[in-house]
Order: structure tokens, then C-alpha cells, then sequence
């Protein structure tokens, strides 16, 4: 690192649980972010902010007016244009140290597939449970460490799912395709900082997952219910019949 990194990530340098190497770990890391709504902003942002040398956000949509309200990627002079392309100018403004690469679309299939490549976390940042599904599918067949997280009204859920990991659930564990009830913002609402909350949380848990430090979330649900400010933890366990875990070698 130069000076001006050495300035820059100091107060993280500070810390025992980082030090040097630690922020040089994480400025050769690579986080894909899929989403860059209301849990991706906060997410991305802070993942950007602490030094993540390379950050991918991918999203499909295009920066409304009813966006503003919780994605504090995007401002209102970002209006119609991707939210990839907003983002990254908002990363790259907090800070220029690092890259981002913007891709405007929905991934899946092959495109996700080819994307999980050198990836050392993923963060679902994402509203829908096909997503949700696939972004899965793809962390457990790269063995790739999979930050989930999920908000609507005033409630949200985080997870870690360590593909690789003797005993680690996949979403897949957690959650059956096809029996899904798939509630969304648009649908239901959402108060502003629930997602700034579980996504916070998200960057802080792949940081841990890239540093390798803490005790990490992985086969525990934590749910959030912001009327009554409670966190409940709820144990997961790796489902043998599982039909995208349950025969690899995890």
C-alpha cells in the first residue's frame, strides 16, 4: 500500500482483527454484488468505502423516482439511467482507489455462470426468489461464500452460506423452489433503514468472510423486526435431500 492507502484505511489498519495484510487481503478481494436497490446501496457502499479492490454490481433496472427513498446509490439527477451506471459513479466518487465494474442486466445462466469466476463472495442483494435461486445455484456449484439478504415493511433476514464448508445449508436448504411466497417492496413496502440495516450487515459479513475473521453466520437465520427492535437467531442445517447441496461433496 502507498501513503495515501495507508491514510485512507487507517482506522481499519487499526484493528488487530486487520492490520496490514488484513487491508491488503481486502484490496486484492473481489465481491460481486447482485442488486443495487435498497439492500445493494448500503452494501456496496460500505464495501467500497472499506477497500474492496474490486466490486462487480449487477442490475437490470433503470434509477425511478420511487427508488430514492431507500437506495441511496442513486440520486435524482440519476433518474432513467441504469442503476449500474449510477452506482459505479457513486462508488468511484467515495472511493477512486478501487474498480467497479457495472453490468446492466439481470444475470443468469451463462452470464452468471461466466461472472462467478474469481469471485471471492456474493452478496444477493437481490428482490426476487428466481434470482435468489440462481445466484445460489451458482455459489454452490463455484463453492463461492454467499452473503443473502432480504427486507420488506419493517422486517428483514441475513444468512451466510459457505459452499465447501462441511454441514453449510445452501438457500436452496432454506428455502424450496416453487413453494416461495415471493413478496417484494413494490408490493408491500418498506421503511428506509430496515434495508440500510440488513445491508449494512451484509458488507460487514463478507468483509469477516473474505478476512476470514469472527464468527461468521453460516447455518443461522438472524431476523430483524423493526416495530419491536428484536433479533432472533434461528439455526439452519444443511438439508441431505437437498436438491442443489445435497449431492455435492460440500
Amino acid at each position: 500500500m502507498n501513503d495515501e492507502q495507508l491514510l485512507r484505511y487507517s482506522r481499519q489498519i487499526m484493528l488487530p482483527q486487520v492490520d496490514v495484510a488484513g487491508q491488503e487481503k481486502l484490496l486484492a478481494s473481489h465481491a460481486l454484488i447482485i442488486g443495487a436497490g435498497g439492500l445493494g446501496s448500503p452494501a456496496a457502499i460500505y464495501l467500497a468505502a472499506a477497500g474492496i479492490g474490486n466490486i462487480t454490481i449487477a442490475d437490470g433496472d433503470v434509477v425511478e423516482l420511487s427508488n430514492l427513498q431507500r437506495q441511496i446509490l442513486h440520486h435524482d439527477a440519476d433518474i432513467g439511467i441504469p442503476k449500474t451506471t449510477s452506482a459505479r459513479g457513486t462508488l468511484t466518487a467515495i472511493n477512486p482507489d478501487i474498480t467497479v465494474t457495472a453490468l446492466p442486466e439481470r444475470l443468469q445462466g451463462e452470464n452468471l455462470d461466466s461472472v462467478m469466476n474469481n469471485v471471492d463472495v456474493v452478496l444477493d442483494c437481490s428482490d426476487n426468489f428466481a434470482t435468489r435461486f440462481a445466484v445460489n445455484a451458482a455459489c454452490v456449484k463455484h463453492r463461492t461464500p454467499l452473503v443473502s439478504g432480504a427486507a420488506v415493511r419493517l422486517e428483514g433476514q441475513l444468512t451466510v452460506l459457505l459452499p465447501g464448508r462441511e454441514n453449510s445449508p445452501c438457500y436452496s436448504c432454506l428455502y424450496r423452489e416453487g413453494a416461495e411466497d415471493d413478496q417484494t417492496c413494490s408490493g408491500n413496502g418498506v421503511l428506509a433503514p430496515v434495508v440500510g440495516i440488513i445491508g449494512s450487515l451484509q458488507a460487514l459479513e463478507a468483509i469477516k468472510v473474505i478476512l476470514q475473521i469472527g464468527d461468521i453466520l453460516c447455518g443461522r437465520l438472524v431476523v430483524f423486526d423493526g416495530m419491536t427492535h428484536e433479533w432472533r437467531t434461528l439455526t439452519i442445517a444443511r438439508d441431505p435431500g437437498c436438491p442443489v447441496c445435497g449431492t455435492s461433496e460440500c
